[in-house]
């Protein structure tokens, strides 16, 4: 059994269980939206990924942070899930971040959209 993310109670007032996809995908989130430093115990976690909302768009910055949030995954999340597409959008304040994947227990294809906007 799994904790779900984010952490809550459930019906009969316990910690939240999920499924090992359910699972991957808040792990992958929480990397995703983590900024290395803002871990104490694990300071180089994390994608980076939110300080592109306040940067300028460019194809160069686009292209170098598809580069280093797939390394982050492979880094954090390879020996879980196998990486098989990563796309990172912004527009105006809401970063985008759409990632398809294999689970390496069961082969199964998940594809994800993850969300987050400053307003």
């Amino acid at each position: 059994m799994n904790i779900d993310f984010p952490f809550h109670f459930d019906e009969r007032g316990r910690t939240a269980s999920c499924d090992d996809a359910a699972h991957v995908r808040g792990m992958l989130e929480q990397l995703l939206f983590t900024n290395p430093g803002e871990r104490v115990n694990r300071p180089e976690f994390g994608s980076g990924l939110l300080q592109l909302v306040f940067a300028p768009n460019s194809p160069e910055l686009a292209a170098a942070l598809q580069f280093t949030t797939r390394a982050a995954i492979q880094q954090w999340l390879g020996d879980v899930l196998d990486l098989q597409a990563l796309e990172v959008v912004a527009e105006d304040s809401t970063l985008r971040v759409l990632v398809r994947y294999a689970l390496r227990r069961t082969g199964d294809v998940h594809t994800d959209t993850f969300e987050r906007s400053t307003s």
